[in-house]
């Protein structure tokens, strides 16, 4: 496998700390906190305040966050949730991205947000003085990576100081991120319109999202499961020939609802196997999912995969598709089953 990127070192890192269930909305919780804005945004329809409880903490609102940070974490999951609840103008930085989306134009809005002129630190994210610096009333975290200290990041202790509060992303919390399902991007979505005054709103998405996968379940449920392999183009995380090649977690969950079946499940009882060449070789893959991370071409990353195992069914076929934002957490992944299930399933649509 090519040497990845630092970027790309940022997200095997990352993904492999992300970890156990960590929200759950409680309403009408009396206590208020006072954060620093200079920005107005238009005004967010809410009832206030509103407290969620995070990975074991009570993040009080008495209105909509106004300087709103989003760390990186090799993640698009939480800046692509503000942008889908309308809330884009509220960002005072960002550090997200992933080069490309399956949601038309979500990328080019995404790189349009401001940075607020940060330098990452050596764990490619905001290091804890220019996060101070920010002056921001909330920051968004994809895992609690994002608030350790000894990472050279502000911890939710040093950002409640200052008026901010924090919030860690649904499985964000432990130390793998093996139990994540499609229903944890619901809980993003639901926690952000309370947040931000926009419950009507995560609600309506969280409806469409559901009946969308529903429809495509409905269509290949009594179909024949293929066996799938999904792996990040041109990562390493481990010490194998293959190390980022998805085994449990929300991944799982989008290939049942398209229809198909992981084929390196047994491989591995975290998120990702690490596995040898031989091994992939010994196994029946069907087709091949390529999740992109800032790769440049994953297309081209897929047919040289398919071209290295042509023992493969799905190199015979040539059965493949590339995905990136949709395939792990946020408000897209009704996209990922669609363009999955059309793949193994074309005869259903």
């Amino acid at each position: 496998m090519p040497t990845p990127r630092p970027a790309a070192i940022a997200l095997a890192t990352l993904l492999c700390l992300a970890a156990a269930g960590c929200s759950e909305a409680v309403s009408g919780a009396d206590g208020k906190t006072t954060g620093v804005a200079d920005k107005a945004p238009s005004a967010a329809q809410g009832t206030y305040p509103v407290t969620l409880k995070n990975c074991g903490r009570d993040q009080t609102f008495d209105k909509a966050p106004s300087r709103v940070v989003v760390m990186n974490g090799a993640s698009v999951a939480e800046v692509s949730t503000l942008l889908a609840l309308g809330e884009g103008d509220r960002i005072v930085s960002n550090q997200q991205t992933y080069g490309m989306s399956e949601v038309p134009g979500r990328a080019e809005e995404i790189k349009g947000l401001p940075t607020g002129g940060v330098k990452p630190n050596e764990a490619f994210d905001i290091p804890r003085e220019a996060m101070i610096g920010l002056r921001p009333d909330f920051v968004l975290s994809t895992t609690s990576y994002g608030f350790d200290a000894k990472n050279g990041f502000a911890t939710r202790e040093q950002l409640k100081e200052v008026g901010a509060r924090t919030y860690i992303s649904p499985e964000g919390c432990g130390q793998d991120n093996l139990n994540m399902t499609i229903d944890d991007s619901y809980t993003l979505l639901r926690d952000m319109g309370r947040v931000f005054g926009v419950q009507e709103k995560a609600e309506k998405l969280v409806a469409t999202e559901r009946q969308n996968i529903a429809d495509v379940a409905a269509k290949v449920g009594n179909a024949k499961k293929p066996n799938v392999m999904v792996i990040f183009s041109n990562m390493t995380m481990g010490g194998n020939d293959f190390s980022s090649v998805a085994a449990h977690g929300i991944y799982n969950d989008i290939l049942t609802k398209a229809g198909g079946s992981n084929a390196f499940a047994s491989a591995s009882k975290t998120s990702f196997a690490d596995i040898s060449k031989e091994k992939v070789a010994a196994t029946e893959v069907d087709a091949l999912v390529v999740v992109s991370y800032n790769d440049p071409d994953p297309t081209a990353y897929a047919k040289k995969l398919l071209k290295e195992f042509p023992q493969w069914p799905a190199a015979k076929k040539n059965k493949f598709v590339v995905l990136s934002d949709s395939m792990y957490l946020g408000p897209s992944n009704d996209l990922a089953v669609e363009k999955i299930a059309r793949m193994l399933h074309p005869d259903a649509f």
